[in-house]
């Protein structure tokens, strides 16, 4: 998983629930109609078999199209099902020990919600990338954003991959995509009657 320096890369996030034989059919479609640089598996709650049954399915799916696949939180699945990479949550403690554990290969990403702090030392502990976010806001959550100034401080002084997830419109992605190397689309995409065309108005900005 690569910066590209003339414009952001896709990096697509599952929804929290859903099933694997039916969300194969709108995220192929996705898939192979955009130039998608990783999928996360974001799948919610404690299930071990129901996860790792996603994880398995999504495998498939992703791995057709060279396209990596990490899953969020569940270090041990990833090595078990030889995913290929793991994306940790906020205040992830021991990530230097992680990436001895899991060896340089695997793909290593890091929440830092709006954190500059827990980006670089993420970033300083061997983390692939880091995550800013939400980029936009929402009642829900107090307002608290990542804004455009800590993606182009970020760009400027630290080489380790960005990523801009959260709460994305077009014209945040118009506005973070000189100063991010990853736009994350999730649910602004999945909730929608026509994933593909959501995604598609969403990262208008970025045609050429």
């Amino acid at each position: 998983m690569t910066a590209q320096p003339d414009r952001p890369q896709l990096y697509l996030i599952t929804p929290a629930a859903f099933e694997p034989e039916a969300f194969a059919t709108p995220l192929q479609r996705v898939l192979d109609a955009a130039p998608v640089a990783c999928l996360r598996l974001a799948m919610a709650g404690s299930d071990e078999d129901r996860i790792a049954r996603a994880a398995d399915h999504l495998r498939e799916i992703a791995h057709a199209r060279d396209i990596p696949l990490l899953i969020e939180r569940h270090v041990v699945l990833a090595e078990r099902l030889g995913l290929d990479g793991v994306h940790l949550p906020e205040r992830t403690p021991g990530i230097r020990k992680l990436r001895d554990r899991l060896g340089k290969d695997t793909i290593i990403g890091a929440a830092c919600g709006t954190s500059r702090h827990e980006g670089m030392t993420a970033a300083e502990a061997g983390a692939d990338y880091v995550a800013f976010g939400p980029v936009g806001t929402s009642p829900l959550d107090g307002g608290a954003r990542a804004d455009r100034a800590l993606f182009a401080w970020w760009s400027e002084m630290i080489e380790v991959p960005v990523v801009a997830e959260g709460r994305l419109s077009p014209d945040l992605v118009a506005s973070l995509a000189p100063v991010t190397d990853f736009i994350a689309l999730g649910d602004e995409i999945w909730g929608a009657e026509d994933p593909l065309a959501a995604l598609r108005a969403l990262i208008a900005p970025l045609a050429p």
